[in-house]
């Protein structure tokens, strides 16, 4: 994108100083494309572009303006609304704590009902997988406290995710049932595809509270 703008620039340039060169002396039978400013006792005081030139010269300025902006509006585009991570609609795969992609016969030989843990899951963040019978559930929630950002750990003798830092606790599903939190964990959707354990965003509303998704 800079490298085209910097291209663009040059040209423009180019152009914008021909088009301030005087005519050349040959004979043709064209009417003259510029008009030779004179005094009143008929001295050549300088040359001015006629309307066809001057015309020329104000889209090369508004093309010189407009390309670099261009670029930088494109540049701020790109990083308010970057693109989802590889895997598209299908969702990216959940990785393990090297980020080695999880399949489910490798998670179910370890995991029984009701457990659930720590992958991660979009953009690398944390995210509980959890066990359901044989497979999964089809949603997973995020670890990061709403409060401040810390990890919040699933405390199984009181049912409840409790964040270490400000106390904080959440119910099995990450519904807020304490403050300071102001709101209930992120949710992500879960599938299993070819055996591997893909992980997707979730834009709908909150199944815990009926609401728009505030992660959304």
């Amino acid at each position: 994108g800079s490298a085209l703008a910097v291209v663009a620039m040059v040209a423009s340039v180019y152009l914008l100083t021909s088009a301030f060169v005087a005519p050349t002396t040959w004979q043709t039978s064209r009417a003259p494309t510029s008009v030779a400013l004179r005094s009143a006792s008929g001295e050549y005081t300088g040359f001015v572009p006629d309307m066809q030139r001057r015309t020329l010269m104000n889209l090369l300025v508004v093309a010189i303006t407009a390309v670099p902006a261009l670029v930088v509006l494109g540049g701020y585009a790109f990083y308010f609304y970057p693109p989802l991570p590889g895997g598209g609609a299908g969702g990216v795969p959940a990785g393990d704590v090297d980020g080695n992609p999880i399949t489910l016969a490798t998670w179910m030989k370890t995991h029984r009902e009701g457990d659930r843990e720590l992958v991660q899951g979009l953009k690398g963040e944390p995210f509980y997988l959890i066990t359901k019978g044989d497979t999964i559930k089809d949603f997973a929630i995020g670890a990061v406290c709403t409060h401040l950002g810390c990890v919040v750990p699933w405390n199984k003798a009181v049912n409840r995710y409790c964040c270490p830092c400000h106390g904080s606790q959440y119910d099995e599903d990450g519904k807020v049932v304490r403050g300071p939190a102001p709101l209930s964990l992120s949710l992500a959707h879960v599938a299993t595809t070819d055996g591997n354990i893909l992980v997707s965003p979730w834009p709908e509303t909150d199944f815990r509270t009926g609401l728009k998704p505030w992660w959304s």
